[in-house]
């Protein structure tokens, strides 16, 4: 848990959008566990929206059953973060193997998955865990930084040079993500760990808000702070056209 000086709090806000016929994303704020999630599911027929909530539970209810294990222990050091980052990485397989078990009894289902950005707090720092193309921003004093990284051919190529920013803006690929929950019975799970300072603010969400979004225009929004910042995200998403389903996800540190 955060040392006693730092408190964390959350604000949630999902819209459907303006050109989805239904919502596939799915947030979870649980502050006083000190776990955030936001999920953006996707195959079709309901399957997107089942994928992103039951991934969404299944992380909840392993790292619920598993974190009183880690303020039970005594070292503060590099084995309590190794154990905190084990943990939240199981969570997210444990809920890959989930849907995709739900998508081999099901064939109304099968190929459903979902994206997964997690982050849980732990002493003076949150772990934070990445599949897909969700994001994770911090914002420290007045600066939004990027702290996942994007599973997508787009963001993959890239990394090896192969196309521009100016190419990849207009690319037909910019939809195609390189990992998901649930499509598989293992994912590769990105694993960070950050330190916390007060006056941090974490923002969490769905393409169908980061897609719309130039990164310097997100100081400024979540200086609004709570409520307001989060459903002045939804509404500028929609205002640029809310192609897609729009979650985001504040958690201030104080």
């Amino acid at each position: 848990m955060p040392p006693p000086n730092l408190s964390l709090r959350s604000y949630g806000l999902t819209d459907v959008g303006r050109r989805r016929p239904h919502n596939e994303d799915a947030f979870l704020c649980d502050d006083a566990l000190g776990l955030w999630v936001v999920a953006d599911g996707m195959g079709g027929h309901a399957a997107g929206e089942v994928a992103s909530q039951e991934a969404i539970d299944a992380i909840h209810g392993m790292v619920k059953r598993g974190k009183p294990a880690l303020a039970m222990k005594r070292s503060f050091g590099e084995d309590r973060t190794q154990a905190g980052c084990r943990l939240l990485e199981g969570a997210v397989q444990s809920a890959t193997y989930m849907v995709y078990a739900m998508g081999e009894f099901d064939a109304g289902k099968a190929g459903m998955g979902t994206t997964i950005s997690a982050m849980m707090s732990l002493d003076n720092a949150v772990i934070t865990a990445q599949v897909g193309d969700s994001r994770i921003y911090r914002i420290r004093r007045g600066v939004a930084v990027q702290v996942t990284e994007d599973h997508t051919l787009i963001a993959w190529q890239l990394r090896q040079g192969l196309i521009t920013e100016e190419e990849a803006l207009r690319s037909k690929h910019r939809n195609v993500i390189t990992r998901a929950v649930g499509n598989r019975d293992y994912v590769q799970v990105d694993i960070n760990v950050l330190e916390l300072e007060q006056g941090d603010v974490y923002l969490l969400c769905s393409d169908g808000l980061h897609g719309y979004l130039r990164i310097d225009e997100i100081p400024p929004i979540v200086a609004e702070g709570g409520f307001e910042a989060a459903n002045a995200f939804i509404e500028l998403a929609n205002g640029r056209g809310g192609r897609d389903n729009i979650t985001a996800v504040l958690v201030e540190v104080g």
